[in-house]
């Protein structure tokens, strides 16, 4: 089976390596997103998917406009493909491209459609507070993720997962299943199930708003918008902004589903439960572990942060090294 791959970021990469390890497929090219500039040098950068290509010698596109850009369709003909299969490319495809594989166009999405449609499935399931999620493989269409389904494959997902550990789980999980799902459409054993446009949810892109953390909203809403939109969420402090990178909600109801350096919180409950103040004021400091803050309902505790220009540290360093005191307000 001839494949052309079209995907960029890390999320992709145990795909394309997963179809480079099994002999039965032949990756006959690589499309990806141009190059972008990064890091304190400013330089252009390729993206994850591009350097596994070049490591294997696969032929790499980087168009633009892929819809726009005839030569890349040329070589796509060219290339006479069995399969297109997508992950995470970052731009959308034409029909006209959708129409060049001989067999089909399938990608591998990142939630158990028909919920979570859109750009970013894994970063808005952990804000919502999903306790599950998956992949699904489906025939691309030219709407945005609304084609046929082929496999599914569902994942947990713990109250300290965030964005990052949820899809470095969920790639590899996407890589077993489109490895199963090209076997079957090879075979003829699959068959595709339309999707219910009744039950579906959307997932858009990550605004710059919805990394404000506003201290009214509860503690586990906040954290699930911390581990969300990791680690970009931000608050002030002391007048500047202060990066939340992980938190952890307190409450007898999380207990259970915390590891053994944070059950030392519920050994305080007796204490902290009777503590109260005003939304983002630090109600109490907890040696080894850092600040628990009051929240419209709930208490959070800042387990990890980051100052601006400053690196990450844990809730305690931060706690220790600013002379973090109670009574002190978040987001002021």
């Amino acid at each position: 089976m001839k494949i052309v791959f079209f995907g960029t970021p890390d999320f992709a990469v145990p795909t394309l390596s997963s179809l480079l390890s099994h002999p039965e497929f032949e990756v006959v090219g690589v499309v990806t997103q141009p190059d972008k500039r990064r890091g304190r040098g400013n330089q252009l950068m390729p993206s994850p998917v591009k350097d596994v290509a070049l490591n294997h010698s696969l032929p790499v596109l980087q168009p633009q406009r892929i819809k726009k850009d005839a030569e890349t369709i040329a070589k796509l003909r060219e290339a006479e493909a069995d399969v297109f299969v997508v992950v995470a490319y970052g731009q959308i495809l034409s029909q006209e491209i959708l129409d060049i594989p001989s067999l089909a166009c399938v990608n591998v999405h990142g939630s158990i459609l028909p919920k979570y449609r859109g750009a970013a499935p894994i970063q808005r399931c952990l804000f919502d507070g999903e306790k599950t999620t998956g992949i699904t493989t489906m025939l691309m269409d030219a709407g945005m993720d609304t084609g046929a389904m082929l496999l599914k494959a569902f994942a947990g997902i713990s109250l300290l997962d965030n964005a990052d550990s949820l899809a470095d789980r969920l790639a590899e999980v996407g890589a077993d299943l489109l490895i199963e799902t090209l076997v079957k459409l090879r075979d003829d054993k699959i068959e595709a199930v339309v999707q219910d446009d009744a039950e579906a949810t959307y997932a858009p892109m990550i605004k710059s708003a919805d990394y404000v953390l506003d201290w009214s909203k509860s503690a586990i809403d906040l954290h699930n918008q911390v581990r969300g939109f990791f680690p970009d969420c931000t608050t002030t402090f002391r007048g500047n902004s202060l990066k939340v990178i992980a938190t952890v909600p307190v409450g007898p109801e999380y207990w259970l589903q915390l590891p053994p350096d944070l059950r030392v919180l519920e050994r305080d409950w007796p204490v902290l439960a009777q503590l109260s103040g005003e939304n983002g004021e630090v109600v109490r400091v907890v040696k080894g572990l850092g600040a628990i803050v009051q929240t419209g309902d709930g208490l959070l505790l800042l387990r990890e942060v980051q100052l601006a220009g400053k690196k990450v540290q844990s809730g305690v360093d931060f706690a220790n090294g600013t002379r973090l005191a109670t009574g002190e307000i978040f987001g002021s």
